[in-house]
């Protein structure tokens, strides 16, 4: 549904979230690794999202990223997402054909056009200190790293 890039953000950002909720700060080889990311593709995200103000960056012996549960509680997805534009197009076409609107729809953009609504709801309304504060109380958390090895956490 979201480009890889877009995906790699929202997991990156959770994770720094999670680890500074711990009061950790995370170097961008070790957010890669739990994240389950290749580190130049990693590297990429975390500055367009430091660039952004979605997280921090510090230089130095004890540099690294963070994302303080305060700043957390204001970061939704939507501007993860916007962060790193990796998100679908309000406009886009889910048949591909182009621009796609209401005075110029396609055969389905009356069928997809509640659901992309929907999506930009949960966009808006979803904050990352919700998934660390779900993740602290036992939410089921995996991350690709752990399915390629064939590891799950319950």
């Amino acid at each position: 549904m979201f480009s890889k890039t877009c995906e790699y953000a929202f997991r990156a950002t959770v994770e720094l979230a999670r680890a500074s909720w711990a009061g950790e700060r995370l170097t961008m080889p070790v957010v890669a690794q739990r994240i389950g990311a290749p580190k130049a593709f990693t590297a990429k995200v975390l500055q367009d999202l430091a660039r952004a103000g979605i997280i921090m960056s510090q230089r130095g012996p004890n540099g690294g990223f963070d994302l303080p549960p305060a700043h957390a509680r204001r970061i939704n997805l939507r501007m993860v997402m916007d962060a790193v534009g990796g998100g679908p197009e309000d406009n886009a076409c889910v048949m591909g054909l182009g621009d796609c609107k209401a005075s110029d729809p396609c055969p389905m953009h009356h069928s997809f056009e509640r659901i992309k609504q929907e999506l930009g709801h949960v966009l808006d309304t979803t904050y990352v200190h919700g998934f660390v504060q779900a993740l602290e109380q036992g939410a089921e958390y995996k991350t690709l790293a752990a399915k390629r090895q064939g590891q799950t956490e319950n």
